[in-house]
């Protein structure tokens, strides 16, 4: 039997990537829906392809023209819209597997209602554990969901561990991530100031959303990874590291407790991590290159601060502070960065200001111990509020 799949952001890189796997394996899934912000022309070519059984926006107005064009096209698709609709095509009883590919907080509610469902959760959207935490976790052990990292070093991690998760604890002594580095590893640092969101958004080696490109940049990015990392994989801060890995070739490794250390290779492209969630435990072709060692140029690490500026990528170390912190200190970081990093990519702040909208919000926030999805909303919104008032205070 097909597995039915809902894609959540099927407009953006990893919808798109996933598309892709899928193309080549129809014979074994079927999308069952797509789900946008506000892409009417990229889902609406999307659903002449694949012809699924909904489409959702997540704006009305979007959603009611993309309705008129699917009507006009005689698609037998139907089309919803908002954020009801986005958890209805989550949870619904025909779903099989969910593609948690929303950027930010936005991802959290339709992630949470797939995980009560009991679907298998492929999680691209890292803000869903780094925001929802404890919150998210018990959702999927309470509905038996399925939780499946996509990110290419949490896939990476995943594939290096034992198959066994009750063997984890025992026998892993720590989980090491690799970063790139970003497009200003080298960089000067007193000219971070005058970074344009043109070049921040020019990864090295990963085609990306123009969010997550400037996350990693900052290297929040890998922040937010080291937090996901915690709760996926139910290790403590003190057993996460960070290694900048510049060719993007080793994804991460897991060093045992006898000091081996089991690394994932691959080619730098999501359709690797996106393939092994769609089949795992099986493997299928993903259309990427093969790795080839005959050409493989040299690999190299270095330390974070390794071209001797310890503050070059600040955002960091807040994810070890976040983690050390009061509950729901990480759902407050996530927020703060969304709306620095917004306010960075139109222009309103500069790169190197990103950094004091997340601390200052950090430190004017103290939050409670959500326990619930509105718990967690309100305090997404208490945060956004506060990282506002802080971009618009700054001074480019």
């Amino acid at each position: 039997m097909k597995q039915n799949i809902t894609i959540l952001g099927s407009t953006g890189s990893i919808g798109t990537n996933t598309l892709d796997v899928l193309s080549n394996h129809l014979d074994r899934f079927q999308v069952f829906a797509l789900t946008a912000s506000k892409q009417v022309d990229l889902i609406l070519a999307q659903c002449a392809k694949f012809k699924p059984k909904f489409a959702v926006m997540a704006q009305e107005d979007a959603g009611r023209l993309l309705a008129q064009r699917i009507k006009a096209e005689g698609l037998p698709v139907e089309v919803l819209w908002g954020p009801e609709a986005l958890d209805q095509v989550s949870a619904h009883e025909e779903v099989h597997a969910v593609m948690a590919a929303i950027v930010g907080a936005a991802g959290l509610s339709p992630c949470l209602a797939a995980a009560h469902a009991g679907k298998r959760l492929l999680l691209a959207n890292k803000e869903a554990l780094v925001v929802g935490g404890e919150v998210f976790l018990n959702a999927v052990k309470k509905g038996g969901a399925v939780l499946l990292p996509i990110d290419s070093e949490h896939s990476a991690v995943f594939q290096s561990l034992p198959e066994n998760p009750a063997t984890w604890a025992d026998r892993i002594d720590q989980i090491i991530l690799t970063a790139s580095g970003g497009p200003f590893r080298t960089r000067d640092v007193s000219t971070l100031k005058n970074v344009t969101p043109e070049e921040a958004c020019a990864h090295p080696n990963w085609v990306m959303g123009r969010k997550i490109s400037v996350d990693s940049a900052t290297m929040m990015n890998k922040a937010l990874e080291v937090i996901e990392a915690r709760y996926l994989f139910g290790v403590s801060p003190a057993q996460l590291s960070v290694v900048i890995h510049p060719q993007s070739v080793i994804h991460s490794m897991v060093k045992y407790k006898d000091t081996s250390i089991v690394a994932q290779l691959g080619t730098p492209d999501m359709r690797v991590p996106i393939a092994y969630g769609l089949s795992w435990p099986e493997r299928i072709t993903s259309g990427a290159q093969t790795l080839d060692f005959h050409n493989l140029k040299p690999m190299t690490f270095e330390a974070i601060d390794d071209h001797g500026h310890p503050d070059r990528f600040p955002g960091l170390k807040l994810a070890w502070q976040s983690l050390s912190a009061a509950s729901g200190t990480c759902a407050v970081l996530n927020a703060a960065n969304e709306i620095a990093v917004e306010a960075f990519l139109n222009k309103q702040i500069r790169f190197d200001q990103i950094h004091q909208v997340n601390t200052e919000t950090l430190s004017k926030v103290q939050p409670p111990a959500p326990q619930s999805l509105s718990d967690l909303l309100a305090l997404d919104a208490q945060s956004r509020a506060i990282a506002s008032a802080a971009a618009r205070a700054c001074r480019i």
